[in-house]
């Protein structure tokens, strides 16, 4: 079999949204990251790719996963890490004993499966051994009651978030966006769960989600030239606090 350029990692799932917003993330940490929706599409690009590690759901439209990957493992032993909604200990166990190095249950943080990605990738000698930084600063320091970031510290005892000047003028609601992205940054918060987190109920229009994330961008920018760049729109799911890489919005 010929193995053209190299993937570090492919993701297999039928869910186009998660998969496209993993692939993005993936790719802004500097992990090169492919999506295939179906069983005869991972083995059509595994023909032709040199891929690192597959991230594999267990329920395709073609094939079950635990089936692919006992096929898979009869040809190579490339990790495979089982991504899936079914997360019982006999899931699990099934997934681990076909041949899967790890079982990740969705929903995902997205940081937490880029580690794990990075670690198998490491462990074949294909990733570098520490997380790329942005230039020129410590970007983030995380604590009980604070989040730092940018010039902005976000303060969840006060319920404020402050910049060098002082505090900034945010909203109730602006705060708790801001809040809700740094409890978990990194991780894409898909829109209902901002709604539900920030407004109590989910029956809120993305037109006014959209309207208070611009606000909050200004104030931050206002604040911490800069800062509003690591919040971040996934098209179609959410909005992220990414801390990686400000050269995208």
């Amino acid at each position: 079999m010929t193995h053209h350029e190299p993937v570090d990692c492919l993701v297999v799932d039928d869910e186009a949204a998660l998969s496209e917003a993993t692939v993005e993330y993936f790719t802004m940490l500097g992990t090169s990251a492919a999506w295939v929706p179906d069983a005869a599409g991972a083995l059509t690009f595994l023909a032709n790719h040199d891929v690192g590690a597959i991230l594999l759901d267990v329920n395709l439209d073609d094939e079950s996963g635990f089936s692919l990957c006992q096929r898979l493992r009869r040809e190579t032993s490339i990790p495979i890490l089982f991504i899936s909604a079914r997360g019982g200990d006999d899931d699990i166990l099934l997934g681990l004993g076909v041949g899967g190095d790890d079982y990740i249950a969705k929903p995902y943080s997205l940081a937490v499966l880029q580690a794990k990605v990075q670690a198998v990738l490491r462990r074949s000698g294909r990733a570098p051994a520490s997380p790329p930084a942005v230039a020129g600063r410590d970007v983030a320091h995380r604590g009980e009651d604070r989040f730092d970031f940018a010039g902005i510290t976000v303060r969840f005892d006060l319920e404020r978030a402050f910049g060098p000047a002082g505090a900034l003028p945010l909203t109730t609601l602006e705060y708790r966006l801001l809040a809700c992205l740094a409890r978990s940054p990194g991780r894409v918060a898909p829109k209902r769960e901002l709604f539900a987190e920030t407004w109590g109920h989910t029956a809120v229009t993305d037109g006014t989600l959209n309207v208070h994330i611009r606000r909050l961008r200004a104030k931050l920018a206002a604040a911490a030239p800069g800062s509003e760049a690591h919040l971040k729109t996934i098209w179609g799911v959410g909005y992220v606090l990414d801390l990686a890489d400000t050269d995208r919005t």
